[in-house]
């Protein structure tokens, strides 16, 4: 009997270290996968502003499938190769894909205004809508959906934001489908947003 109880001691630990580990992975840039196994709720709710100044919250969400990317307008690299394929995913799915509604939520407040934002997301796409918010309206945002990011101070002076990479599929209650990955390749990426717009 004392064998069984340490036997279901051991798998509760090896249960507890490898959900840690999970969430702490979820603090890294390509994380998507583990995002997609992990046993949480992503997702919740939140107010922000659009680069066209209208307020965007959950309640936004539901009716519609939702794309959500988290990044920002001085990213050198992850951000603009990003949008640039959702842009092109977009556009591979037609008028199948006018259910989506793609949001690109900055984690730079101090410099991505919603002017700023809008000059941005719509030189990748007029579809894609930028948020942006006050530090709190961002931290409680990143909090529910379990994105890291962490401003990153250059020897000049100036600063990037570290964060995680993972796009965001939402479904028509505003709840979490899916996750595409840094990695994915366009026809994985498509296919998981072809799926999206057929849910339910």
């Amino acid at each position: 009997m004392r064998v069984r109880h340490l036997m279901i001691a051991l798998a509760a630990i090896a249960t507890m270290v490898v959900t840690t580990m999970a969430v702490l992975e979820l603090k890294r840039r390509d994380v998507a996968d583990a995002v997609q196994s992990l046993p949480i709720e992503i997702g919740g709710p939140f107010t922000m502003t659009a680069h066209d100044g209208r307020t965007v919250t959950q309640a936004d969400l539901v009716g519609r499938r939702s794309l959500i990317f988290f990044g920002f307008t001085y990213c050198p690299d992850v951000c603009l190769t990003t949008l640039n394929e959702v842009a092109l995913w977009l556009e591979e799915l037609g008028e199948d894909g006018a259910i989506i509604d793609p949001y690109f939520v900055s984690v730079d407040p101090a410099r991505d205004t919603p002017e700023r934002m809008a000059e941005y997301v719509d030189y990748f796409s007029p579809r894609i809508t930028g948020l942006v918010g006050s530090d709190g309206d961002l931290r409680r945002m990143a909090e529910s959906y379990k994105v890291y990011y962490a401003r990153v101070d250059l020897d000049d002076g100036d600063y990037l934001m570290d964060h995680s990479a993972a796009i965001y599929l939402m479904d028509s209650q505003g709840k979490f489908f899916d996750a595409i990955t840094y990695t994915a390749t366009f026809e994985e990426a498509v296919a998981k947003l072809r799926r999206l717009v057929d849910e339910g």
